[in-house]
């Protein structure tokens, strides 16, 4: 029995492994607590990729409040199918492929009341099991903190890079110094930090009020010696955009340029 576990969980990694092999850069996503915007600047960095010409896959692990299905406007849909044993992910566009687990439920509003163990078992048939083909980014969205899930993740996949998501308040930089330990701990190397939430866009004359501060996230990578990505404001067309299932690429405001500079300095972090 022992032996037919252990041959099944050889097969398990070689079948990920080569589906890996597939995939240029793997960028998790992830951030010290919640509420920050991480799923929406993973969402976006994807589609922005996409939209760039880059072959992208968007993987949802955030098992217990999964919403890149709601940012992309694919709510109540299966986001995946299975054909010849392969998880065959649902396909947004020309260059974006998705999976998430909210593809699993029949109702969107269903919990999910997993232990640590089948959440792992999870990514790792999100990993082995999804029939991604060759792309140049797999983008995974991941829970905040440092669980199951983010351990998970830079375990199976030894050459991932993390873009870690922040506000610019102290109370949330605090817990993004955790992550940025998390990282060094785990040998993962830190493609970037982005700022969110840094200053207000008033809608009414477009000029920018630091509510929650600014600049707490430039200051916490310099001291670290990671890269900062850039910063996005606190954007009611964000908000309106996001409840919609549209991205900011839809976007009139400057919120749609800053995302595409945080875009461009993380392609000059990753072809290094």
């Amino acid at each position: 029995m022992a032996c037919n576990v252990s041959q099944q969980q050889e097969v398990i990694e070689q079948e990920m492994k080569a589906a890996l092999g597939k995939i240029k850069h793997k960028l998790l996503i992830m951030s010290g607590k919640g509420g920050v915007g991480k799923s929406t600047v993973a969402t976006n960095l994807a589609v922005y990729l996409s939209d760039q010409g880059y072959k992208v896959g968007l993987m949802d692990v955030d098992i217990h409040g999964p919403s890149v299905s709601g940012l992309l406007g694919l709510t109540n849909m299966k986001l995946f199918a299975v054909e010849g044993g392969k998880i065959q992910p649902f396909q947004y566009n020309e260059n974006l492929k998705v999976v998430s687990v909210q593809g699993f439920l029949d109702q969107p509003d269903t919990p999910i009341i997993w232990r640590g163990a089948v959440k792992m078992g999870l990514i790792g048939e999100f990993l082995s099991g999804v029939e991604w083909g060759d792309l140049d980014f797999l983008v995974i969205d991941c829970p905040p903190g440092t669980g199951d899930e983010p351990l998970t993740v830079v375990q199976k996949i030894e050459d991932c890079k993390a873009v870690i998501v922040t506000t610019p308040q102290e109370i949330a930089l605090a817990d993004v110094r955790k992550s940025i330990n998390f990282c060094a701990k785990a040998e993962t190397e830190i493609a970037g930090l982005v700022e969110n939430m840094s200053g207000f866009v008033c809608p009414d004359c477009g000029s920018v009020h630091n509510i929650f501060k600014s600049g707490g996230g430039i200051i916490t990578a310099a001291q670290y010696a990671i890269p900062f990505l850039g910063s996005l404001p606190i954007d009611p067309q964000v908000v309106a955009n996001g409840d919609e299932g549209r991205t900011m690429l839809t976007l009139s405001s400057q919120t749609k340029e800053r995302m595409g500079e945080i875009v461009k300095n993380l392609l000059d972090q990753v072809n290094k």
